[in-house]
């Protein structure tokens, strides 16, 4: 007989279902009345300074009123209508403008709905595009360890299973081919030598560029993203940059690959996208890509259409959320948040049991050499008034680009001082 629900569970929230929640032990979560700015408002009254922007999407902070009047404005002529065999202009503009922010060699935009089903789509592309050509032995992907793509069966695949949430279906998805970054010149010989072996069986090379996300927060230099494209064209392998997390201006320039003087062949975009109002995401293709599917034959379509691809509503917010990338400060609104995140969190690296301090851009980490009491920890984060989720044994910062420097301050101390509390 299965044990009663705890107290929580048997109220109001007795349906739902958590995500990377063990429901039985789990404490109640927050419930939210509502959001501004850089706060989290709860229905019992306390106000929180949101530290990771949900999840890293809250680019603007919350509530932003450009992004809200455009929504509005769109909802009232069309929230939605199907992307086949028909399109719309919030859907058109957008692709033209990602296009043109991305720069010459990305030029084909396809929208769905979350950051897993556009790396779904960039494998389904990079698979297919050799297939359209007759290298149908091309089926496996170079991913990287510490590398986190989604929750989808293809995406949980390329993800490292050290440091993931998906050991119960080893076995059942698809094993892709996991590497070394090329961090430096030993790690880069030892993958040239793979792909001079097995290139001709490998679709593409896919990587979060500059910072591995949801892997810990794990930071490597723009060169890194150099090798790997001078790999894939030595090789003749496409190349897939995953910028869901690092995509508008997280790590400092609109989009990571910028600092490395390179392009992909393909790139996913979500998170940000839409200021974190409404979901969507897109897998941008260069036309090398594209004119792989151009063809007669009906088979060579790219198959997939999710049922709300290119919504209308939030395609207006990202075109909103675009307006204000172009008409507020928001990558010096970066850089000084960097510089805050440095300095705020300079004093963990003197404590005993912090293995490392890294920052970049609007990111700041705090690597523990043992994995903590995760639930003890943000019980103590709420109790200083910030939300701030670690995971592992890493505890991050991914605020608003809003957010002022008195409340990144007031996070960074709040890491400092919990922190500071916990054994040696």
């Amino acid at each position: 007989m299965n044990a009663p629900f705890p107290n929580w569970l048997q109220n109001g929230q007795r349906h739902i279902w958590l995500p990377y929640t063990q429901m039985k032990t789990a404490g109640q979560p927050l419930s939210v009345a509502r959001t501004q700015g850089h706060q989290i408002e709860l229905t019992d009254g306390r106000v929180l300074v949101d530290g990771i922007a949900s999840w890293w999407t809250a680019c603007h902070g919350y509530n932003h009123p450009h992004i809200a009047r455009a929504v509005r404005a769109q909802l009232e002529c069309m929230p939605h209508v199907m992307f086949g065999g028909l399109v719309h202009e919030p859907a058109l503009t957008l692709a033209q403008r990602l296009c043109a922010l991305l720069g010459p060699g990305l030029d084909r935009a396809f929208f769905t709905e979350s950051g897993s089903v556009s790396v779904e789509v960039a494998l389904k592309m990079a698979m297919q595009y050799w297939f359209n050509q007759g290298q149908t032995q091309r089926r496996r992907i170079v991913a990287f360890r510490g590398g986190y793509h989604g929750d989808t069966f293809a995406t949980m695949a390329v993800c490292d299973p050290g440091v993931d949430m998906h050991t119960a279906f080893e076995g059942v998805i698809a094993p892709q081919d996991l590497h070394e970054l090329p961090l430096d010149e030993a790690r880069t010989e030892t993958l040239d030598r793979w792909l001079r072996t097995h290139a001709d069986q490998v679709a593409a090379i896919l990587v979060e560029p500059l910072v591995q996300g949801a892997g810990g927060m794990r930071m490597h230099e723009p060169a890194v993203l150099a090798r790997l494209r001078s790999l894939a064209d030595r090789h003749g392998i496409l190349l897939i940059f995953d910028e869901i997390f690092t995509g508008f201006g997280r790590t400092g320039t609109l989009f990571a690959f910028e600092q490395a003087g390179v392009r992909p062949d393909i790139i996913t975009l979500s998170k940000a996208l839409t200021g974190g109002t409404l979901p969507l995401a897109a897998t941008v293709a260069s036309q090398r890509v594209f004119d792989g599917f151009w063809s007669d034959d009906p088979s060579h379509a790219l198959m997939h259409g999710p049922t709300y691809m290119g919504n209308a509503l939030a395609c207006a917010a990202a075109l909103a959320s675009l307006d204000l990338f172009e008409s507020e400060p928001r990558l010096a609104q970066v850089q000084a948040i960097g510089h805050l995140l440095r300095d705020g969190l300079a004093p963990c690296e003197t404590l005993p049991h912090v293995r490392e301090v890294r920052v970049k851009g609007a990111i700041g980490a705090v690597e523990l050499n043992e994995a903590p009491d995760l639930i003890a920890l943000r019980h103590a984060f709420l109790e200083a008034g910030v939300w701030i989720r670690p995971f592992g044994r890493t505890v991050y910062l991914t605020p608003a680009f809003t957010t002022p420097p008195e409340a990144i301050r007031r996070l960074t101390d709040a890491i400092s001082t919990v922190l500071a509390t916990l054994p040696g």
